[in-house]
């Protein structure tokens, strides 16, 4: 599947996380507790309220309190609520907005800073999509040991519907890192049913993929 035309590129601060992977339109809670992402915190909610989020590389640990690498492939997120806390901690919620690519990362703040160029979804062939629908509910059903480990509230948007399945099941980082890669919805629902159907494959010792 071909990949979808480059956005244009803005400055965002990145919050890279070793076990979190954000979709375009789901919201993410998080916690802020180090000085360098408090001030970034303070700092975007005083101008445009968006951070990126991305994935720490396997390795992270030696050296995650300076620029250990991370996934190029990212998702922008705006500042939807806020709570400050009496110790300068922070309670937020994001609520994601688009996949990125980082181009380049720059000093000058404690925090990580680059400069990052917007990624469109493309949606892919309708009818594929509804049948790429059924599939994954079916395997979702089947990798989770029965559908009613499953309630959907109505027939959700093809986007709304394989983002909330890629952040909300159990799979490890880099498989979820490996949806937030693909480049249209189609290639996504295709990715997340041979995950899926690896995990069946690979039986209880793999991890559950119940939705939390």
């Amino acid at each position: 599947m071909a990949k979808m035309p480059d956005g244009p590129s803005l400055l965002l601060p990145l919050f890279p996380l070793p076990d979190t992977v954000l979709f375009p339109g789901m919201p993410l809670p998080l916690h802020i507790f180090e000085p360098r992402y408090r001030k970034m915190v303070e700092d975007v909610l005083g101008t445009q309220r968006t951070i990126g989020m991305t994935l720490l590389k396997p390795g992270w640990e030696e050296g995650y309190e300076g620029r250990p690498p991370i996934y190029s492939i990212g998702c922008s997120g705006v500042i939807s609520q806020h709570e400050r806390l009496e110790d300068g901690r922070y309670n937020i919620v994001l609520r994601a907005q688009s996949r990125f690519r980082v181009l380049e990362e720059h000093e000058g703040e404690p925090y990580r800073l680059a400069t990052v160029e917007t990624l469109t979804d493309g949606a892919g062939d309708a009818e594929a999509l509804d049948g790429l629908r059924k599939r994954v509910l079916a395997t979702i059903a089947r990798a989770a040991d029965g559908p009613k480990s499953l309630v959907l509230q109505g027939e959700l948007p093809h986007e709304l519907l394989v983002n909330a399945l890629s952040q909300s099941l159990g799979l490890r980082p880099v498989e979820k890192q490996s949806l937030l890669d693909c480049h249209t919805l189609e290639t996504r629902y295709t990715r997340l049913i041979e995950i899926l159907e690896f995990h069946i494959l690979e039986g209880p010792a793999g991890g559950s993929t119940a939705v939390h």
